[in-house]
């Protein structure tokens, strides 16, 4: 290596080093020999053998003879499947039209980034995903923060915003309807509310309720019926759907507005057949699960009473959701905490600042349709030991 390579060579080290030193340092890991309480495969679909068989039947099917997409949508990438797959997902979430992205940071990054323009204010719950976050800061809009779910703080921004507001200029408002490092839902009827009050319109990632709320896993926002009150819903379906990619869905204008606006969908090679298959078959799957969902909420409610009984001094974000949060203050304290989960056999990962707050750092349990109570009752009784060792 040249003298200059050798010298940023020795930067990055330092930089990995400190992170070491820190205790905050990442690595790619397996854990395929311990019960999944990690993974965001709510139902099970990534391990279904029926959906795997139902996705291969429909590649021998598929006769395009293609393995890849060869160019972008724009170029060479567009095929009827493409289409006719963007149709079943617009008629499956109630909207005019969706837009498939190659993963729902894909999609998050150019909605953000291309639809506030500058001159405009984007108001974002404190808590979105990094990917709405980074998409915030590719848009010229002024963007300000409210905190999570405070309905009085976004009416006071809303306000404020409208009181600078000059003509042409727009206010959008940025949520989860499921947020990731808590677990707790969004108020959508009551911010829908707010935008039309204040002439904003409501942008919401569903990443985390797709196929897991709604009487056929539409989400929240049709769960709610709010589906002509939302301007744009994100629905990624590497999560509770066991494939991969992810959708915009609104109305018809909104995607052709993203295919002339979006980057990240301009300029990327699209999705391969295989993958507008799979996404096709994941939906028809969960149409044939009629009591997937039920039996998901069985399984949430059966943890929520075991721990009142085991850990009654605990503290949990409010959840009802698959996404269950023990707050263990303390990088060390939850890892830890982690640590005994996972020599017992349980995947459990501690989430640490500074990606949460100090002082909330905690474990994130993710439930599955497939996790029995007997896992459950185990790990429970590992938390409750492991803690008590923290505690004293």
């Amino acid at each position: 290596m040249s003298e200059s390579t050798n010298f940023i060579v020795k930067a990055l080290a330092e930089r990995l080093h400190d992170r070491q030193q820190s205790g905050l340092l990442r690595q790619l890991s397996t854990a395929d020999h311990l019960v999944d309480f990690c993974s965001n495969d709510y139902l099970g679909f990534a391990r279904s053998a029926k959906l795997k068989a139902r996705i291969q039947q429909a590649d021998l099917s598929d006769n395009t003879n293609r393995t890849g997409a060869t160019g972008s949508r724009l170029l060479a990438g567009q095929t009827e499947l493409a289409n006719q797959v963007e149709q079943q997902l617009a008629d499956f979430y109630q909207t005019e039209n969706a837009l498939v992205f190659n993963s729902g940071y894909d999609a998050n990054i150019g909605l953000m980034a291309c639809l506030p323009q500058a001159g405009d204010t984007l108001l974002t719950d404190e808590l979105i995903h990094a990917s709405m976050i980074d998409g915030a800061r590719l848009s010229y809009a002024n963007r300000q923060r409210f905190r999570h779910n405070d309905l009085d703080d976004l009416s006071a921004k809303l306000q404020q915003a409208n009181e600078s507001r000059q003509q042409g200029q727009q206010v959008f408002v940025a949520v989860e309807s499921i947020y990731s490092m808590d677990g707790d839902m969004a108020p959508l009827p009551e911010l829908a509310n707010l935008c039309e009050q204040y002439n904003a319109a409501l942008l919401v990632d569903e990443a985390h309720a797709t196929g897991v709320y709604g009487s056929n896993g539409e989400g929240l926002v049709v769960a709610y019926g709010l589906q002509d009150r939302v301007l744009a819903r994100v629905h990624t379906f590497g999560k509770a759907l066991g494939v991969h990619g992810a959708a915009i869905v609104g109305p018809t204008v909104l995607r052709n507005y993203l295919i002339n606006f979006a980057r990240s969908f301009i300029y990327t090679t699209a999705l391969p057949p295989h993958s507008f298959l799979a996404i096709r078959c994941a939906h028809e799957h969960l149409q044939a699960q009629a009591t997937v969902a039920e039996r998901l909420q069985k399984t949430i409610r059966h943890f929520q009473e075991r721990v009142l009984t085991a850990l009654p001094e605990s503290q949990w974000t409010t959840s009802q959701s698959p996404i269950q949060c023990l707050i263990i203050p303390g990088n060390d304290n939850a890892r830890y905490v982690a640590k005994e989960a996972q020599w017992a056999g349980f995947d459990v990962r501690a989430i640490l600042s500074p990606t949460v707050p100090a002082g909330q750092e905690r474990l994130r349990i993710c439930l599955h349709v497939f996790n029995t109570t007997s896992e459950i009752d185990q790990l429970i009784s590992v938390l409750q030991s492991a803690l008590a060792n923290v505690l004293t």
